[in-house]
């Protein structure tokens, strides 16, 4: 049985801490472990699952409303997330997800956070101070239920308009651990994959699908069944077998705050990428636009 997970830090977990093709670092900073990791090749790619790419994973403390005491972190989230970022030009920033089932509202809920600046330019901005603002275009693309077109699709469909230098994809992930359900952020410049958490596969979105690179922001909200339960119980499972896949199909678990926690993740996330996009402006001056 495969243990589903959207961590890279998980899949390095059960692959073991030496796999070929992968460089590791780790360091904290701000009450926050941050770890780094670079699949490097194919044989990487194939032991981990992942694509070839950089993981930057953020163990967080406890999520807290009260943003006067999380400065530091945000500075440090947005760093990490800047060193991905093309160094000039428009950002597309996508939140992916159905704003209707919390555990999959993180996306659209970030994007809500998010300056849109693209439109503010020549005498207003000059005359407003707000010149030195990145160009950060914002969408919300639901998901194929709603909208009957492929979330890749959708993005494509935008980049080829408006021709940013990168987009920014905002969406839900899966982890195999209850523990680091909204305490953990990934950041990643290998795309996404939507609903593959959960088993619902979509169009990869990446540099070959959209044209642009892809950074991949995420926080964990649910786990699957399935995975939780062979996680949890392992060799204690009843009759000494492994749950099949139709014991639980279609079954997640997602904490009992699941609206409290996404709540304060997308808080997190909306100040972080402000404070990675506009880093010409100090985090005082952009809280008071936002």
């Amino acid at each position: 049985m495969q243990l589903r997970t959207d961590l890279a830090i998980e899949a390095r977990e059960m692959a073991g801490d030496r796999v070929a093709g992968t460089e590791y670092h780790e360091y904290r900073e701000n009450g926050m472990k941050i770890s780094r990791l670079t699949v490097t090749d194919q044989r990487a790619k194939q032991a981990l699952g992942k694509e070839i790419g950089t993981y930057i994973t953020i163990e967080l403390p406890s999520l807290t409303d009260n943003f006067s005491e999380t400065d530091g972190r945000i500075k440090t989230i947005g760093r990490e997330i800047r060193r991905l970022l093309p160094v000039n030009g428009l950002l597309l920033v996508a939140g992916l997800g159905n704003e209707a089932i919390t555990p999959d509202s993180l996306g659209p809920k970030t994007g809500q956070r998010v300056l849109a600046t693209r439109h503010i330019t020549g005498e207003i901005a000059r005359a407003t101070g707000l010149d030195k603002l990145r160009p950060v275009a914002v969408m919300n693309t639901g998901v194929t239920g709603q909208t009957g077109i492929e979330t890749g699709e959708y993005i494509l469909s935008v980049v080829r308009r408006i021709r940013p230098t990168a987009v920014i994809a905002i969406d839900a992930l899966a982890s195999r651990r209850v523990e680091r359900l909204g305490r953990t952020l990934q950041i990643s410049s290998a795309g996404i994959a939507p609903g593959a958490g959960v088993g619902n596969h979509r169009t990869k979105i990446n540099r070959d699908t959209v044209g642009v690179p892809v950074i991949a922001i995420g926080v964990p909200t649910v786990v699957d069944a399935q995975t939780f339960a062979n996680d949890l119980l392992g060799d204690s499972l009843p009759f000494g077998r492994e749950l099949s896949a139709d014991d639980n199909r279609r079954l997640i678990v997602i904490p009992r705050e699941i609206d409290l926690l996404t709540e304060r993740a997308s808080r997190l996330l909306g100040f972080s990428l402000n404070a990675a996009m506009q880093n010409a402006f100090d985090l005082k001056d952009l809280v008071s636009l936002m």
